[in-house]
């Protein structure tokens, strides 16, 4: 991946099943630079035991203090699929200076395909930023826990969805992000100003 990386002078970001220590697993993500440098790893917060997705039998949760990678193209932030449900890291990850977010996701139809296109640009919208939500498509046996419904697509900080995939094939979308688009809805909607973390208390409490 780093050689393709320096090769096509592109950042990765590259899902991985990382083995920390034999019987400790995390479901990670690696970043890598368009000169092929290795930037560090984000490992996914919240694992899901729900029907079909049973990963909290294999992965332990991730505590990596929401990284912010500085690539040649943009500031990067890196969020996992089931993360995506959880508004605090889009914030986390904006706050410590994501412009653009990549959410690698696995994710079949049902309430999940709704969502699909609701939360995502909400958090744009919410943080200012750019993200990617990637998805893939068809089955898997032998499990068959579902269809996945594809629907890749970019979304811009104004919560515009600017470029999509289709909901059965297999495609590469390409797309040109205007990053100045970032300094200029933050500007107008001062969320970060605004914000009031000194009544936020109850948000961390643990019941």
């Amino acid at each position: 991946m780093q050689e393709y990386a320096k090769k096509y002078q592109m950042v990765i970001v590259v899902p991985i099943y990382e083995e920390a220590m034999p019987g400790v697993y995390y479901n990670t993500a690696a970043v890598i630079d368009a000169d092929g440098s290795y930037l560090g790893k984000y490992r996914k917060t919240h694992i899901p035991q729900v029907a079909g997705f049973w990963e909290k039998f294999f992965f332990k949760p991730g505590g990596s203090d929401w990284p912010v990678f500085d690539t040649q193209y943009c500031k990067l932030g890196v969020y996992i699929c089931y993360d995506r449900h959880f508004p605090e890291g889009w914030r986390a990850l904006a706050l410590n200076g994501a412009e653009y977010i990549v959410n690698p996701s696995a994710t079949v139809a049902g309430v999940s395909e709704y969502l699909w296109k609701l939360e995502q640009p909400a958090s744009a919208v919410a943080n200012g930023c750019f993200i990617g939500a990637t998805n893939r498509v068809g089955r898997e046996a032998p499990w068959d826990i579902g269809e996945f419904y594809g629907q890749s697509y970019f979304v811009n900080p104004r919560g515009e969805i600017e470029k999509e995939a289709s909901r059965d094939q297999d495609e590469l979308i390409i797309h040109d992000m205007d990053m100045s688009m970032v300094r200029e809805i933050r500007s107008n909607w001062q969320f970060f100003r605004d914000r009031r973390p000194d009544t936020y208390g109850p948000l961390t409490r643990i019941e």
